[in-house]
């Protein structure tokens, strides 16, 4: 099989790697030739200096050559007008990565039917290893010094999600709200017996045990 990437983001390199080691061939589109060289160094894979965006640079690409177009750049916008540019000059199959659910709407309209979501795919899997699941996806996408943290928000916590007191290098992935799973952008206001995740770096653990004390220590999980 054979894929082209548009930009060279995490997201990118790391589904890039793992069809290298499939076997497969790769195609990088990338405007910043420093970025290039440098990957060049680490990737065995095929690179276009450019735009992704733009048709003739999307062209070098070889459409008619090319299974999938990956389109996982950081704006939903860039990512579904690619998305279409890439389908009008003959790409098999275009994947655009969306983070916003009004634009996932938008992207099924189009007809870009295979547009994914990384945030509510990671929140998936957090939510089947807290219940006890194990998942090899998950393991792969939280490494290294990452941990996560699960906390039920009390009285003395509700109130606007982003005046939530966490220590640096913490975040909110997702919480969720009588069973229901809602991303950060989704909520304004925490209230009491939200379940709130946290993706932080282990380090951080302590700080977070000492600020939230009745929270479920088991609930945390230091990478493998």
């Amino acid at each position: 099989m054979r894929a082209a990437f548009i930009g060279s983001n995490s997201l990118t390199l790391s589904t890039a790697e793992l069809l290298l080691e499939d076997g497969h061939q790769v195609i990088i589109i990338e405007r910043d030739r420093n970025r290039i060289n440098d990957l060049s160094e680490r990737f065995d894979a095929g690179f276009v200096h450019g735009d992704g965006t733009m048709p003739d640079v999307l062209r070098d690409a070889e459409p008619e050559n090319t299974d999938v177009l990956f389109c996982l750049m950081e704006s939903d916008q860039t990512n579904i007008l690619a998305g279409l540019i890439g389908r009008s000059l003959g790409f098999a199959r275009v994947v655009p990565r969306v983070n916003d659910p009004q634009f996932q709407r938008i992207a099924a309209e189009l007809g870009l039917e295979d547009s994914v979501m990384p945030n509510r795919a990671v929140a998936a899997h957090l939510k089947q290893l807290l219940s006890g699941g194990k998942s090899l996806e998950l393991s792969s996408v939280i490494r290294g010094d990452a941990a996560i943290f699960s906390l039920t928000i009390e009285d003395t916590e509700k109130g606007p999600i982003d005046e939530l007191d966490l220590p640096e290098r913490t975040w909110v992935v997702c919480l969720y709200r009588k069973e229901q799973l809602y991303l950060p952008q989704e909520v304004k206001t925490l209230k009491p017996g939200d379940e709130v995740i946290l993706i932080t770096s282990h380090q951080q653990l302590p700080k977070l045990e000492q600020r939230f004390e009745r929270s479920e220590a088991g609930d945390q999980m230091k990478a493998d």
